[in-house]
């Protein structure tokens, strides 16, 4: 990780109060790619019976991971936000594990910038969920 792709990348994070309050960690960043996990949290937990993690926790998660891949893409955003946002759930995260996410911004246009993400637990050959968005561009004026 280089030293200004990661400040930017935890400027971002730290910006956002749920993703502290959630325990989000950055794990890497590079041209357009950032990954973000967050530990396994009673508090998070959506079906007490299961203690599987609620799916809001990992939407938060992958949205946030998204950003910071705009953030840190070669064409320089100075601010993002999402515009669409579309998550496939494909099985419920393994209580007790990790949640890892990694997200590549791979096509950015003037104004908007497109990224697909994949979320996955300690069975990395079985996402969690996969997500497709759309992300504003801002400018430095």
């Amino acid at each position: 990780m280089t030293e200004q792709r990661t400040r930017i990348a935890r400027q971002f994070i730290e910006a956002i109060p749920h993703a502290r309050a959630l325990g989000m960690q950055l794990d890497a960043v590079g041209d357009g790619v950032a990954e973000l996990s967050m530990a396994y949290d009673e508090r998070f937990i959506g079906d007490p019976s299961t203690g599987v993690i609620h799916g809001g926790a990992v939407f938060a998660l992958m949205d946030t991971c998204c950003g910071a891949a705009v953030m840190n893409h070669a064409t320089g955003a100075a601010g993002t936000a999402t515009l669409d946002l579309r998550i496939d759930y494909m099985r419920p995260a393994t209580p007790g594990q990790r949640i890892r996410t990694r997200a590549e911004c791979y096509h950015v246009t003037r104004t908007v910038a497109f990224v697909r993400a994949t979320a996955t637990d300690d069975d990395d050959a079985r996402p969690v969920a996969t997500a497709s968005a759309a992300f504003t561009v801002e400018r430095a004026t």
